[in-house]
């Protein structure tokens, strides 16, 4: 994702530099005309705009708060597009607050695809006024900005979406269990799913990776699906919220990563329901929702 928003940025000339903690995959921006830093420091230092995309919080921690943040100066505006806890969002935005750095959560909704070709949905949490005086950039990134709430509320929202696409591709894969135990034919039971009234953009999506047997590329990476399943959970346990069904997705997608196929894309959980995991021929992942 932070590759494709890199190179959606460069398409519409706004002067880029970057760094990676996997060097090999800023390679196609620094082809394209970014330039790359040797170090996160080194890619901030000067900037008036910080655009970020890390994994997790253990990655924030270590990138941004450790490694980066000596580096930014005072009145630097930082945009998060990484998926983290509601709780680690405002706390990591105080934190930076203290240096005088000013975070704009700005999760976004979308694959890679829709990355390249700004047609990410962004949902921004803060002060409005931090939204609107970071929206040249924001709007870049995505077709649609929507300004959710206070710091947190994007996070949130964020995490409601994937809780309900953790759900929905579990309950496509047991679903192909079933039928495919039960004697259907695995092409025509995902053919007729996505092309019924049951189906969406993204269960469709998921159904015709299944159907290919092609899950890398990731679009969403299964080991990604988990951790956000477990951020909910764990945020809702917060809020004596009971979400069991998002409970059983997360023990399924935690198996997916124990049997190593973290890396992989949500859709192969249907692999690890199933028990017949035969992997096709590697073809390019449709493009489609995330």
């Amino acid at each position: 994702m932070g590759s494709a928003m890199a190179g959606n940025l460069l398409d519409n000339d706004l002067p880029l530099v970057v760094w990676n903690r996997t060097p090999a995959r800023a390679a196609a921006v620094v082809a394209a005309g970014a330039r790359l830093a040797a170090t996160p420091a080194e890619a901030v230092a000067g900037a008036d705009v910080v655009v970020v995309s890390l994994a997790d919080e253990p990655a924030q921690r270590d990138v941004l708060l450790t490694r980066t943040l000596p580096a930014l100066r005072a009145g630097t505006w930082l945009v998060d597009t990484s998926t983290v806890s509601p709780t680690w969002s405002r706390e990591v935005t105080a934190r930076l607050a203290g240096h005088g750095v000013t975070r704009v959560e700005a999760c976004v909704l979308g694959n890679p695809e829709q990355a390249r070709a700004g047609a990410l949905r962004v949902f921004a949490g803060g002060p409005a006024a931090h939204v609107e005086a970071v929206r040249d950039v924001l709007d870049v990134l995505g077709h649609q900005v929507l300004h959710v709430g206070d710091t947190g509320a994007g996070a949130t929202l964020k995490l409601v979406f994937n809780l309900l696409l953790g759900a929905q591709v579990t309950s496509l894969a047991e679903g192909v269990a079933y039928g495919v135990g039960a004697g259907l034919d695995r092409d025509m039971l995902l053919t007729a799913v996505a092309e019924s009234g049951f189906s969406s953009l993204v269960m469709s999506f998921r159904a015709q990776i299944m159907r290919q047997r092609s899950y890398t590329p990731a679009a969403f990476r299964s080991t990604l699906m988990g951790k956000d399943l477990a951020l909910a959970l764990s945020e809702a346990a917060g809020l004596g919220v009971d979400l069991p069904v998002t409970a059983a997705a997360a023990g399924r997608f935690a198996e997916v990563a124990r049997r190593g196929d973290g890396d992989a894309d949500a859709a192969v959980v249907v692999e690890h329901v199933t028990g017949r995991w035969a992997p096709g021929p590697r073809t390019p992942l449709p493009e489609g929702p995330r």
